[in-house]
């Protein structure tokens, strides 16, 4: 599983990017936001997911884990598939659409190409408990994109990867970077392990 993919931007349109590493150029299925992001750049960062199929070896890249998660979770519904979830993607933020989600807008889901009222619906219902509204449990945290919060995204990370869970990881990694602002990764992770 590739995790992420960094190099220099070959190649950028409103869909795809191209990014070259090691002498192999990737090409990354975007979003619209990640494609503002990354038309200002010359080289860049993507997480990626990678789609194996029959007939296709795809990578989606996203420009927060975050952004990832939530496209996870969106694909994880039955009937929306990874061009679909892209396509919500592209019409919001991520933060709006876990806002749409958490307070039930059916509407506003409906409105985006593709989602008709059922879908909207059955997005409601699977996602809604894991993308709670300004919850520190949801697994796809309310949050602004700051050089803060991709600390705490990576002290999270580092957290389940030694086996503890998103929920508590996340709230005792909010906890910390609220009362020490201003702490390195390593710092909040030592901080984290003495309170769990």
């Amino acid at each position: 599983m590739i995790d992420y993919i960094k190099g220099e931007i070959i190649e950028l349109t409103p869909a795809f990017a191209v990014l070259e590493t090691g002498g192999v150029g990737y090409l990354i299925h975007i979003t619209l936001p990640t494609f503002s992001y990354l038309n200002e750049l010359t080289s860049a960062k993507l997480f990626v997911y990678e789609a194996i199929r029959e007939d296709a070896h795809l990578l989606y890249g996203f420009r927060h884990q975050s952004e990832r998660q939530l496209f996870l979770l969106l694909i994880s519904v039955s009937g929306i598939g990874a061009n679909t979830a892209r396509m919500i993607m592209s019409s919001y933020s991520a933060e709006e659409v876990q806002e749409m989600i958490a307070s039930s807008n059916v509407q506003a889901l409906n409105a985006i190409k593709g989602i008709g009222t059922k879908t909207a619906q059955r997005i409601i219902v699977d996602l809604k408990d894991k993308i709670v509204k300004g919850n520190g449990n949801s697994e796809f945290p309310n949050r602004m994109l700051s050089p803060m919060s991709e600390q705490r995204e990576e002290a999270v990370a580092a957290l389940v990867m030694l086996g503890f869970q998103q929920a508590a990881s996340q709230k005792t990694v909010e906890r910390i970077v609220k009362e020490q602002p201003g702490q390195k990764v390593e710092q909040i992770i030592k901080l984290a392990l003495k309170m769990m």
